[in-house]
């Protein structure tokens, strides 16, 4: 028998088999990915993501967005990283400049490379400039004043800086002259100083951010003249000196104590005669007839306070209330020598009126024990500081038809004239 090499069948068909299987199965693709619209867009920040929908046949090791500002980012751009495998997540961006166009891009990765989803853009949201108010100009004087503002927003951006800007002509800008009152927002004060004297400003409050300079509303006010008063709300009175005392020229009218409380106002009739407390009133209620050029009509307790007439002014004590009519020769013709002349304010005839002193006494009226309203354009009544007993104080009255000045007590809930004295 001869010998006879045979190839063994079976192992053929295994390698064949072997070599079949491997050359069938399927290769990974890339993932299938979608990109969510951008929303929630700040300054800074806005919200994105995607949705993997088929991992490619194989898991999907990482997922999040890619973007900057050219378009068909990609994950060298900036990205987020927000977990694994299919279904939808959700990206924050960071860092973002303002005012910006941004293009964004889902993307997914497998074994098969990264997948990118379709591009959305956005816009950042850009810096506004501050928003701001100007403050009211107080403590006026010859040369300085103070103002400020209150920076309600910043715009979205830091306020680097903030004060007042001020000139002669309408709408300053910080290009006139200016002062630097820090930085942020809220309320700051300022203080303006090298003014003229009798000269109109303009004024507003200033903010600058990244976005540019903001200003706020622009407010006037007028400078006084050598020896001119302001009270606590901005009313101006004018100096008169009379002998070795210096009397203000018209009648007060502040609403407000000289430290900036607030004086009672009030109008109910009852409740005027029942008072023990401070309060002044307007004459007839009415202080757009009677404000100027009368001024307020106050009671006794309001007097009593200390705290009515500017600093450095107060009411007059009955003795120099006195010293006042002696140095004019005596009460019979003093008050001739202090009342306004003329019938634009008194009624005829107006006896005696010269006002050669410049006191220039104006018939105010009063305001009674029942509240009623009685005697303008015929009387004026005025408080001295000195109290009487418990229920009178010391005052002053000259009339129409007389030269004289009157010297007497009168009930604390009157509502009469004040005028102020300079402090010795």
């Amino acid at each position: 028998m001869s010998n006879v090499f045979k190839i063994p069948v079976i192992p053929i068909l295994v390698v064949g088999s072997i070599i079949c299987l491997t050359s069938c199965e399927e290769k990974p693709t890339l993932p299938s990915v979608t990109t969510t619209s951008v929303s929630a867009i700040t300054l800074t920040t806005a919200s994105s993501g995607g949705n993997v929908t088929d991992d490619g046949g194989a898991e999907v090791t990482a997922r999040g967005v890619c973007w900057c500002e050219n378009e068909n980012p990609i994950t060298l751009n900036h990205n987020t990283v927000d977990g694994s495998g299919t279904g939808s997540f959700t990206s924050s961006l960071t860092s973002l400049t303002p005012g910006t166009t941004y293009y964004v891009r889902a993307y997914a990765i497998n074994i098969a490379g990264t997948a990118y989803g379709n591009q959305v853009s956005f816009t950042s949201q850009s810096v506004l400039l501050p928003t701001l108010t100007t403050t009211a100009v107080t403590s006026i004087t010859q040369t300085a004043a103070v103002s400020g503002g209150n920076v309600t927003d910043d715009g979205g951006a830091a306020v680097t800086a903030r004060g007042v800007c001020w000139s002669t002509s309408t709408n300053p800008t910080t290009a006139d002259n200016s002062t630097s009152d820090g930085s942020g927002t809220g309320v700051f004060a300022s203080n303006l100083t090298g003014l003229s004297p009798n000269t109109i400003y303009y004024v507003r409050a200033y903010a600058v951010n990244s976005a540019g300079v903001s200003y706020g509303d622009h407010v006037s006010f007028t400078t006084l003249l050598p020896g001119q008063i302001l009270d606590a709300d901005g009313n101006v009175y004018n100096p008169v000196t009379i002998g070795s005392q210096v009397w203000m020229v018209e009648n007060l009218k502040t609403t407000k104590y000289n430290d900036g409380t607030d004086i009672p106002l009030v109008t109910d009739d009852y409740e005027w005669g029942d008072l023990t407390t401070d309060a002044y009133c307007w004459y007839n209620k009415d202080a757009a007839t009677y404000k100027t050029p009368y001024g307020a009509l106050y009671n006794w307790y309001a007097v009593n306070t200390g705290k009515l007439c500017p600093t450095g002014w107060h009411v007059p004590r009955d003795a120099e209330w006195t010293t006042l009519t002696d140095y004019l020769g005596g009460l019979a013709v003093a008050g001739g020598k202090l009342k306004e002349t003329g019938t634009t304010h008194w009624n005829s005839p107006n006896t005696d009126a010269t006002n050669e002193t410049g006191f220039t006494a104006l018939p105010g009226g009063y305001r009674s024990s029942n509240g009623a309203f009685d005697s303008v354009g015929s009387y004026g009544y005025w408080w001295s500081a000195t109290e009487l007993s418990t229920n009178y104080a010391w005052s002053r009255s000259v009339n129409y038809n007389s030269g004289s000045v009157y010297r007497g007590y009168s009930h604390l809930e009157l509502g009469f004239s004040v005028r102020c004295v300079k402090d010795n």
